[in-house]
């Protein structure tokens, strides 16, 4: 490769945007698939091409010992939280709970699972994409996501861990509220009176 090509490679990837050199768009955001509309589509078997999720563990951390304090993230709202967004929430309240207490001060509980699948009619953007793709209304559309479906007040994830680590254990689940597209609330599920 000669030093011309070199100099005029770096100097269009500096003016060119990064999805024209072949970068990957971002994702849509959360708020696309945040509230309930419609029936469910659960039913996989029936469906081809699903993406798979991206929730590696449900159960982390010390999943033998006995805890006498319980803390639980809680959904305020009904929504929609997509797999992405547990995933996001699973490792900040892991790796906080890790580097603060140790694996075996504590275990943590993701208490959703991702069902629903999530379908877009996906349509050419940019410019003149309105000559391109008129698109028919209310089209049913292809499988982008799965997504878990939460009703008010319902348990996100829990964490398990000792009297000492009780702030840690809060900390960690508001840092993991902070990923999740809806509002939140911790509660002492058990071990109030130990706490306070």
């Amino acid at each position: 490769m000669s030093v011309k090509r070199v100099i005029n490679t770096i100097s269009l990837s500096v003016f060119l945007p990064r999805v024209a050199l072949g970068e990957k768009m971002a994702r849509k955001p959360g708020s696309m698939y945040r509230y309930i509309r419609g029936q469910p589509t659960t039913r996989k078997e029936y469906m081809g091409g699903i993406p798979a999720s991206r929730i590696s563990q449900f159960d982390m951390g010390n999943r033998t010992g006995d805890f006498p304090v319980q803390v639980s993230l809680i959904a305020d709202e009904k929504c929609q939280l997509r797999h992405n967004s547990l995933e996001a929430a699973r490792i900040s309240a892991n790796r906080a709970m890790e580097k603060t207490a140790g694996t075996t001060n504590y275990r943590l509980v993701i208490r959703v699972f991702p069902h629903v699948v999530l379908r877009e009619n996906k349509q050419a953007t940019g410019a003149g994409a309105d000559r391109v793709s008129q698109g028919m209304r209310s089209a049913y559309g292809k499988n982008v996501s799965t997504c878990a479906r939460l009703k008010p007040n319902q348990i996100v994830m829990t964490v398990d861990t000792q009297v000492q680590f009780f702030r840690q254990a809060k900390a960690a689940l508001r840092k993991a509220g902070m990923k999740l597209s809806t509002p939140c609330s911790i509660n002492i599920e058990k071990g109030a009176k130990l706490v306070q």
